[in-house]
């Protein structure tokens, strides 16, 4: 398993990639750093690009191999192991395979949790729901939509990351709106000047992607959504933030309509507001949550809570469902 890291932060990161935020042929870009992806020292960086880069690779050559492949393997390894050349394998191979070395677990047909097939076949509703929700990423959006192998081939990198992020954290898996917290970072490495950094921006957006989610890694596991550092607890102390940033709202909202601080805030925590404002600006947004010298998931709390009043009153059918006055949008 793929344990998610622990938050790394701090005044002199901030201060590091400060000279990066423009990316040029000889710098990274400032989220590697950010997301502690690399680390603070310059001259580490090119072997934790490679060591990172080679780790993925492995990591796609073992999750990503499907069943029959593996099998075959078996038979191949069987083979050489007896002495049998490539002439009689087809005949006598298959026999010795089935006999001696398929186990009842690697059968397609095996019920047994460890079996290979077993699991490829759980796999198989995620990997669905993955590539619906690809596929409906940013359609107005030429990088992510259309017919083009370019957007083909990004919709594929996509769909590889989520996978092989499922099956490495089986705490967290996969949720729907995973891909639109991964959409930005992809598309900010893909976008690297650097030939050979975009050549890896596959791996590269997915320990930066493994690392944003650990910053809120709470928020994500069912079995804390009620305890003080799950996500009911992160609404909670939304609901304390917008009260104290706009009373009159929150009075309406929660007291006069009743409405439950959930129906507006899951979604603004778990996609880290990547539905709330254009594509463009989420970077921006995120790197003055990730920069905090304190630790994002206490900046998040702050940073949400002081724009809920603007997200609401961006929204004018929210409004009206909520029966809050859309004068109050111009206030």
């Amino acid at each position: 398993m793929l344990v998610l890291c622990a938050p790394r932060s701090g005044r002199y990161l901030c201060r590091l990639i400060y000279p990066f935020q423009l990316n040029t042929n000889n710098t990274i870009s400032p989220l590697q750093l950010l997301l502690g992806y690399l680390p603070p020292d310059r001259s580490l960086w090119s072997s934790e690009l490679a060591k990172k880069r080679s780790q993925y690779k492995n990591f796609k050559d073992d999750l990503l191999t499907n069943p029959s492949e593996i099998t075959r393997r078996m038979y191949n390894s069987n083979s050489a192991a007896l002495g049998i050349d490539d002439a009689k394998s087809h005949t006598q191979t298959r026999l010795l395979l089935s006999r001696s070395r398929i186990t009842h677990q690697d059968h397609p047909l095996s019920l047994v949790k460890t079996s290979i097939w077993n699991q490829f076949f759980q796999d198989t509703e995620i990997i669905d729901q993955i590539d619906r929700d690809v596929n409906r990423t940013h359609p107005d959006i030429h990088f992510f939509s259309g017919d083009s192998l370019f957007a083909k081939s990004n919709q594929e990198a996509l769909k590889t990351i989520l996978i092989v992020f499922a099956k490495l954290n089986s705490g967290i898996r996969y949720f729907q709106g995973m891909n639109e917290v991964l959409a930005p970072l992809f598309y900010v490495f893909k976008n690297d000047p650097d030939e050979e950094n975009e050549a890896f921006a596959e791996a590269d957006t997915f320990f930066c992607f493994v690392e944003l989610l650990s910053r809120f890694q709470d928020n994500f596991c069912q079995q804390l959504d009620n305890s003080i550092v799950g996500i009911r607890s992160t609404i909670t102390r939304l609901s304390q933030l917008l009260k104290e940033h706009d009373e009159e709202l929150w009075r309406h909202l929660e007291v006069t309509t009743k409405v439950n601080p959930q129906f507006y805030a899951f979604r603004w925590i778990i996609l880290l507001l990547t539905q709330e404002f254009n594509f463009a600006d989420i970077l921006h947004i995120w790197d003055v949550i990730l920069s905090d010298p304190e630790g994002p998931q206490t900046n998040i709390y702050y940073f949400v809570g002081a724009i809920s009043p603007m997200v609401l009153y961006m929204n004018p059918p929210m409004l009206a469902f909520y029966g809050i006055p859309l004068e109050r949008k111009y206030d």
